[in-house]
């Protein structure tokens, strides 16, 4: 496994290099794009962004590792039961890459019978390249990471996230305890990149109480490995129909919200 899981990991880092600089380009060039809503849903938007740098992934993924399952937000499952499988986000925090707000990414996660093992999160913007496998450490552009060790909400922020897919009484009980414990929050779109930020010291916590796996696969072996914690998000058909996700610097923190969270669940 070592060997095979290495080389997929270190494929996974060009790659998604190479998909980012398309992606850049895209940004820089976004009024020249057509804006669909998936759904009808106005806050869940997609563009040809989206779909040629996942295009792109998955051809090179079935060119390189023809073997492996696939996941990708845009052009859904494929042999998810096979040994080794990737998750791709083409652009995590589509409306901030549409509206020309700078936090987006691309993200991508290898999973190993089912168990997530690697996982690579770019953001082309600051030229910041996240990632981590298993038992390897966690790393910003080759320099290693470490998560913050706060222990108090007073001592750092909270990066918070939300959408319709669920009812403001599973969210708001959370704010409200983050607020009166004297915790301040942020949301800036990305849901990964809020995640690796934990793992990189930025923010001492993250929630969203419903996302996508292809938003969090990679950052939560990303935030693992740079000593956080984060809960069991595969649990109950994860992969497929999604979970909340918590993620902490430490363990007192991580077990204090979870605690909230689990309550109004």
């Amino acid at each position: 496994m070592d060997i095979e899981l290495r080389n997929r990991y270190l494929f996974s880092q060009k790659l998604v290099k190479e998909v980012g600089e398309i992606a850049l380009d895209f940004y820089l060039n976004r009024n020249e794009l057509k804006i669909e809503c998936k759904k009808g849903d106005l806050q869940d938007q997609v563009s040809i962004a989206d779909k040629t740098v996942e295009a792109k992934i998955k051809d090179a993924l079935k060119s390189h590792f023809p073997q492996d399952g696939f996941l990708g937000e845009e052009s859904g499952a494929e042999n998810l039961a096979y040994e080794y499988c990737w998750v791709v986000d083409p652009i995590d925090g589509t409306s901030s890459f549409l509206y020309g707000l700078n936090a987006w990414c691309i993200s991508i996660a290898i999973l190993h019978k089912n168990q997530i093992v690697c996982g690579v999160i770019f953001d082309p913007v600051h030229n910041e390249l996240f990632r981590a496998m298993k038992g390897d450490g966690a790393f910003l552009n080759d320099h290693p990471i470490c998560a913050s060790s706060s222990i108090s909400l007073k001592e750092g922020l909270i990066g918070l996230g939300v959408s319709h897919r669920v009812h403001p009484n599973t969210f708001t009980p959370v704010l409200n305890h983050i607020l009166l414990d004297g915790g301040i929050f942020i949301r800036n779109g990305s849901g990964a990149l809020m995640l690796v930020y934990v793992a990189a010291g930025r923010l001492i916590g993250y929630f969203e109480p419903h996302i996508n796996a292809w938003d969090v696969c990679a950052a939560i072996i990303i935030v693992q490995e740079a000593g956080g914690y984060v809960n069991n998000f595969l649990e109950k058909d994860g992969l497929l129909k999604g979970n909340y996700i918590l993620g902490c610097c430490t363990e007192e923190l991580f077990l204090r919200l979870n605690r909230i969270i689990r309550v109004n669940d």
